[in-house]
């Protein structure tokens, strides 16, 4: 049951981000929904493939190619899920950093165990 709300919080996130970041558009509420379930299975499935794939160029750029990475699964994800529009890759760069800092602030204020 907790994923559930973990996945609403998600989509909330990409709505956010989709407020604040011009490079990508979702058309709806249940699209977003639909985009962070998808964006989850990126992350699992794919993205730690690509992630081994350019360790050599990550430990070079001192960590920063990862922002790379997240785009690029923002990205896959968005040809996934109809409704859910990457216009570049600005705005797949600054769409996953908004989505996860907002997402984590979600997660952090709204979804404690006690």
């Amino acid at each position: 049951m907790k994923w559930i709300f973990t996945l609403l919080l998600n989509g909330m996130a990409l709505l956010a981000a989709d407020y604040l970041v011009p490079g990508f558009e979702i058309k709806g509420f249940f699209t977003a929904l639909l985009a962070a379930l998808v964006l989850g299975l990126v992350n699992t499935l794919v993205r730690p493939v690509i992630v081994f794939l350019t360790l050599p160029i990550t430990v070079l750029s001192l960590g920063l190619f990862i922002l790379i990475v997240n785009a690029f699964a923002f990205t896959i994800a968005s040809w996934l899920v109809p409704g859910f529009t990457v216009y570049s890759f600005w705005g797949a760069f600054w769409g996953a950093i908004i989505t996860s800092l907002v997402s984590w602030f979600f997660n952090a204020t709204l979804n404690r165990e006690y």
